[in-house]
């Protein structure tokens, strides 16, 4: 925009330049729906959909634990090694936990009951 503007007697031109500046992404992460229990049952959904494949990232993970026999553990099993156990075996509730998860092969299984309560899912 220009404008012109008489300052004592003398003209100036002054120009206004407005430069829109986009703020910092502050988009949270995506988030993972986990459920153990109450039989022995255990899955890993995004948008109520089953995780099969997820870009690297950070997620945050929402573990529903219905039982005090099971527990939610995630492990990075190939491209590195990682674990952490999300929720407990005598944990019974909800627990959230913010994972960066990196390229590779992981897996989420039940602690006490890894045979039979498991499942895997791949980081491109």
């Amino acid at each position: 925009m220009l404008r012109r503007l008489a300052i004592s007697g003398t003209l100036a031109v002054v120009s206004l330049t407005v430069i829109a500046i986009a703020p910092a992404s502050t988009a949270a992460p995506p988030t993972l729906k986990g459920t153990d229990g109450p039989s022995f049952t255990i899955s890993l959904k995004r948008n109520a959909k089953a995780v099969k494949s997820l870009s690297a990232a950070r997620y945050t993970f929402v573990i529903s634990d219905k039982s005090s026999r099971h527990g939610f553990t995630l492990e990075q099993v190939k491209g590195g090694k990682w674990e952490k156990n999300l929720a407990p075996v005598s944990f019974v509730g909800a627990k959230t936990k913010t994972v960066a998860l990196r390229t590779g092969k992981w897996k989420f299984y039940c602690p006490a009951h890894e045979d039979d309560m498991f499942g895997f899912f791949t980081v491109k």
